[in-house]
């Protein structure tokens, strides 16, 4: 096997990491505390490139492999992860979807503008009573005409009111359960569709978090993606990619962690000399960081397999299970080796832990994961 980046793989994590240090850190404890959405930080990443990193260039994207999109993740997430959260949506949840499913006359209408960052995307799934249940979604799209009659409403919506294209899951035959599930290309600004109040959240606060009501939504025939009853499979494959995502995104939470723990561990000293010196300390940075080096193979090979075209649920769902684990494990020490300055905004850490959690919760609960692996097992 090999583990050697490529001379691309590096410039990529280079860029990323870089802009990372110079573009998001300045502002980012001020982002969290008021919860403001990072717009001028996601324009220059969309110039940068990194919105529709996977998109073939004939639609405006890079071109590159999943690999650079998981090393692009890891370094703007050890940052803020508000805004690798709404890089994550646009690639995995957005542009890859519409990129392998959507019409031609849908990716020049919608994928070109998303893949150059021109506009965002959000992915519409969870509801208030169905959330991890993607069966049991009670909004509804009517054929009429040459069109469908929307209405219902979604719930955690990443890029919610910053978004201008929005993929919506629904059901078009109830009779069928999630054989009668489609999926639909929306436009903000029709009429019926309003965007609702933005939640205030424990961590990714910078992160564009609303409801969004249908109300008797007219959305064009030509806007279903694929075949009508196609939307469940849609929306599996779709959160397949996702994972990988969110796991690269808990990778860099937990790596931005421990990169502050083990610095802070060097210059803080405690009966005459740094803490890192003392063993219980060395302990849990050995911990650390090996719990991290282990979610990054994970991460790393879910992305290879994707980009080799081989199946990649069983290891996509173990990697984003796993790393969202050590996000939250290492988050906690990292706190714990700042002592009570991990307490304070100023040092990163306690950020970081809020952070975490929401990594073992969206793209799917870890005991939803838990269950997409056993079921890969017991096949």
């Amino acid at each position: 096997m090999n583990f050697q980046l490529t001379e691309e793989h590096l410039a990529v994590q280079q860029a990323a990491r870089e802009f990372a240090k110079t573009e998001l850190l300045p502002g980012v404890i001020e982002r969290d505390t008021e919860a403001k959405f990072p717009k001028e930080q996601i324009r220059q990443m969309a110039e940068l490139g990194f919105l529709g990193m996977m998109v073939d260039p004939s639609y405006n994207g890079g071109g590159m492999d999943t690999i650079s999109y998981v090393l692009a993740m890891e370094e703007l997430s050890k940052i803020d992860a508000s805004a690798s959260v709404a890089m994550s949506v646009n690639n995995s949840l957005v542009c890859w979807g519409l990129e392998k499913y959507g019409s031609e006359e849908q990716k020049e209408k919608y994928l070109k503008r998303l893949a150059s960052g021109e506009v965002l995307g959000a992915f519409c799934l969870s509801e208030p009573e169905a959330g991890s249940d993607a069966t049991s979604q009670r909004t509804e799209a009517h054929k009429e005409g040459d069109f469908y009659i929307l209405n219902g409403t979604k719930n955690w919506i990443t890029n919610g009111s910053t978004a201008s294209i929005y993929l919506v899951i629904a059901q078009t035959d109830p009779s069928k359960g999630h054989k009668g599930i489609s999926c639909f290309i929306v436009e903000k600004g029709w009429d019926g569709f309003v965007v609702g109040k933005k939640e205030d959240k424990l961590g990714i606060r910078g992160s564009d978090t609303h409801s969004l009501m249908f109300t008797d939504v007219k959305v064009p025939a030509a806007n279903r993606i694929g075949d009508e009853g196609f939307g469940f499979t849609y929306a599996m494959e779709t959160l397949n990619g996702g994972r990988i995502g969110i796991a690269a995104q808990a990778l860099g939470i937990a790596a931005g962690a421990y990169e502050l723990a083990l610095a802070y561990s060097k210059e803080r000293k405690a009966f005459g000399k740094p803490i890192s010196q003392h063993q219980a300390i060395q302990f849990k940075l050995a911990d650390m960081a090996t719990q991290i080096e282990a979610a990054r193979m994970l991460v790393y090979k879910a992305a290879w397999l994707k980009d080799q075209g081989e199946d990649y649920s069983h290891a996509s769902a173990m990697a984003k299970l796993y790393a969202s684990e050590v996000a939250m494990n290492v988050t906690v020490e990292a706190v714990q080796v700042h002592g009570g300055y991990g307490f304070v905004k100023e040092y990163h850490v306690e950020r970081l832990m809020r952070d975490a959690k929401i990594t073992q919760i969206y793209e799917g609960t870890s005991e939803i994961q838990r269950i997409v692996i056993s079921r890969g097992l017991l096949k």
